[in-house]
């Protein structure tokens, strides 16, 4: 039976690897931290596993009485109190993790390493707009772009040390489904009788639901060519207004209120939403990382190598993406 370790098995993303790796007949060991919530991995098939990120020589502590046939790095931060936490987290926890299984002579056939369409930034925004392509310069406009390109720097300079490390990246778009909780705030808005998007200018925007992601985790983990990175996204392009539009019809709320507002507003919000979560120590998904991921216009980018190469379809849709969340938001009283 292989045997795969999934950090971030707590997370969105993660509990879905897991979850698929259990109907693979895989052996499944969950990274999690203590504090860290198990409720979307009660599976009693599932092994956990507490891994420290920060700190190398204890994770190889814990790896050295372990042999995993696959790692799935998907443990990672999205939005931090302080600045200084995404290199922490998502850039030298990725060094500490990679180095410790080295250190601990794992047999790895593939480390897949969950980073981000965000490593890129806002580029090639001139309309009309065309895709991000991988043999374009990345340019991160945010503290959190900046931490996953810099793990995927780490990845790809193991070979100038002469390491053989079999990694693959994944670069996926605007990751939603059920369980998510940022896209989330965007329902309750909606349930409240409030679309409030940003900025006049068009907004070319893509997505992949939880399920696509998992289909090229497992994908890459069975055939990804070593050192690749593939863009994920449903395949489709839409424009700003979609995402609310799907969510009223799904609430079935007869009325809304529109408001757009210009970018200097959004660049208010963030920054007072910024300055109330250092000062409640509380994390907000609209900070200043926030202000530069809304106001870019394109998001499209070319996922040709993820068909080609992994096999990679795209299965789910925006407009189905979201019946199924809401649908699942509804089932488990988050609306």
């Amino acid at each position: 039976m292989d045997k795969i370790l999934i950090t971030g098995a707590s997370g969105f993303i993660g509990s879905y690897i897991v979850e698929e790796g259990l109907n693979r007949g895989m052996e499944i060991w969950a990274a999690m931290r203590k504090t860290s919530s198990k409720s979307f991995l009660a599976d009693e098939r599932i092994h956990f596993i507490q891994l420290d990120l920060s700190d190398q020589g204890k994770l190889e502590e814990q790896l050295r009485e372990h042999q995993f046939d696959y790692v799935v790095h998907a443990a990672g931060v999205t939005k931090c109190l302080n600045v200084e936490d995404f290199h922490r987290v998502n850039t030298v926890g990725t060094q500490n993790l990679v180095r410790a299984l080295l250190a601990t002579q794992q047999s790895l056939r593939r480390f897949v390493y969950i980073s981000s369409l965000s490593i890129y930034g806002a580029i090639r925004e001139q309309q009309p707009y065309t895709e991000i392509l991988e043999s374009d310069t990345p340019r991160p406009n945010t503290a959190y772009g900046k931490s996953k390109l810099e793990a995927e720097r780490f990845l790809d300079g193991l070979s100038a040390e002469g390491i053989d490390f079999p990694y693959v990246v994944l670069r996926p778009t605007g990751v939603y489904g059920p369980r998510e909780r940022d896209y989330f705030m965007m329902a309750k808005s909606i349930k409240q009788h409030v679309d409030f998007a940003v900025g006049y200018r068009r907004q070319d925007i893509t997505f992949v639901y939880v399920s696509d992601v998992v289909q090229a985790v497992y994908l890459a983990v069975d055939h990804g060519q070593k050192g690749r990175k593939y863009f994920l996204s449903d395949g489709e392009v839409y424009q700003s207004r979609a995402f609310s539009d799907y969510l009223k019809h799904e609430l079935g709320d007869k009325w809304l209120l529109r408001i757009k507002a210009p970018i200097w507003v959004l660049r208010v919000v963030t920054f007072c939403g910024e300055y109330w979560g250092r000062l409640t120590k509380k994390v907000t998904a609209l900070n200043n990382d926030k202000y530069h991921i809304l106001r870019q216009r394109n998001w499209r980018c070319d996922i040709t190598p993820a068909i080609k190469e992994l096999g990679y379809h795209p299965e789910v849709k925006l407009e189905e993406g979201v019946r199924r969340a809401v649908k699942w938001y509804k089932e488990n009283k988050w609306l």
